[in-house]
C-alpha cells in the first residue's frame, strides 16, 4: 500500500519526505489555508504560486493532488485546466482533485457537474483524484468517468454513523471495521464503517477491472491504517502524526532499553569497524594523558 501525506504544510512535507516512505501528497483548500494562515500569523509573506511550487519540488515527482475551488462544470473545467497547465510542468506530478458531486442539496441542479468534469478532464489526459466519496456507487461512477484515484472518506463515515446514533466520541477514537451495535448493527445505507466503505469500493473496482486506484482518505489512527492496508487499498493518505504513530509500540521501547543496556564495549567497537587492539592502545594513551 502506498502512503500519501495529507498536508499542505511545507515543513511537515519536508519532514515526511525525509523518512523515505512517502509516495505522494494530498492537499485541499482547507489544508492550504491552514498552512498559509499559520505562516502569515508569524509575519511571513506568502506568494501562493511559489508556495505550491515548493510543495511540488519537495515531492520529487510523486503525485500531488491540487483541488479545484469552483463548483460548476464550466468553472471547474476552466480551473482544473489552469491548475494543471500552470503547475504540472514544474515536476510533472500534478493531480487535479474534483468532488464527486458539487451540489449542496438534493434539489441543487449541479448533481452531475462533478462527474462530467472528471470525464472531460480525464479524456484530456489530466489525472483526477475524485474526492468526497461516501458510497461505493459514487466510486463506481468516478472510475467509469476515468478518475485515476477515488477517495472514500473512512473517518467521516465513522463520524456520521456515531452522530446519527448520538454516540459521543473523540476525533481519533478507533471505530471497529465490523461496525457498532446498539440493538442492531449501525450503518449508513449498507455501510457499517469507514473501512467497510473502502472494502466495498475495492470490491466493485476489482470486480469490473476498472483502472482506478482506491485511496483511503480521512484515516484517523494507526489501527485504521492497518485495516486499510488489509482491506487492499492501493493508497492511504495520512496526516503526519498518524504516520509517526505507525511505528509506536511500548514493547519496542522496552526492547530498545534492554538491547542498549546489554551492549558490551567490544561489540560496539566491532559494529563500528574498530579493532580491539586499537581500542586498547587508545585506552592506554588516554590514561597516560590523565597522569
Amino acid at each position: 500500500m502506498k502512503i500519501f501525506l495529507d498536508s499542505a504544510d511545507i515543513d511537515e512535507i519536508k519532514e515526511a519526505y525525509s523518512y523515505g516512505i512517502i509516495d505522494g501528497i494530498t492537499t485541499n483548500p482547507s489544508l492550504i489555508k491552514k498552512a498559509v494562515d499559520t505562516r502569515i500569523t508569524k509575519g511571513e509573506k506568502i506568494d501562493m504560486k511559489k508556495y505550491i511550487t515548493e510543495i511540488l519540488k519537495v515531492a520529487k515527482g510523486t503525485p500531488v493532488s491540487l483541488e479545484v475551488t469552483e463548483t460548476t462544470y464550466d468553472r471547474m473545467i476552466h480551473q482544473g485546466r489552469k491548475l494543471y497547465k500552470t503547475f504540472n510542468p514544474i515536476a510533472k506530478n500534478v493531480v487535479i482533485k474534483i468532488p464527486i458531486n458539487t451540489a449542496f442539496t438534493d434539489s441543487d441542479d449541479r448533481q452531475m457537474d462533478g462527474i462530467r468534469t472528471i470525464a472531460t478532464l480525464s479524456k484530456e489526459k489530466i489525472p483526477i483524484n475524485c474526492t468526497l466519496i461516501f458510497t461505493p456507487e459514487q466510486a463506481l461512477l468516478a472510475a467509469k468517468a476515468g478518475a485515476k484515484y477515488v477517495s472514500p472518506f473512512a473517518g467521516r463515515i465513522d463520524d456520521e454513523i456515531r452522530d446519527l446514533n448520538r454516540i459521543k466520541y473523540e476525533k481519533h477514537d478507533y471505530f471497529p471495521l465490523e461496525g457498532l451495535e446498539k440493538g442492531k448493527v449501525l450503518e449508513d445505507n449498507g455501510v457499517v464503517s469507514g473501512i467497510d466503505l473502502i472494502e466495498q469500493c475495492i470490491d466493485i473496482i476489482d470486480m469490473y477491472e476498472l483502472e482506478t486506484e482506491v485511496l483511503g482518505a480521512s484515516i484517523r489512527n494507526a489501527r485504521q491504517t492497518r485495516e486499510c492496508a488489509l482491506a487492499g487499498a492501493d493508497i492511504a493518505t495520512l496526516p503526519l502524526n498518524v504516520i509517526q504513530d505507525l511505528l509506536k509500540h511500548h514493547k519496542t521501547y522496552e526492547g530498545m532499553q534492554k538491547f542498549t543496556k546489554d551492549i558490551v564495549i567490544e561489540y560496539m567497537h566491532l559494529m563500528n569497524g574498530f579493532k580491539k587492539e586499537n581500542t586498547k592502545k587508545n585506552t592506554k594513551r588516554n590514561k597516560f594523558k590523565k597522569k
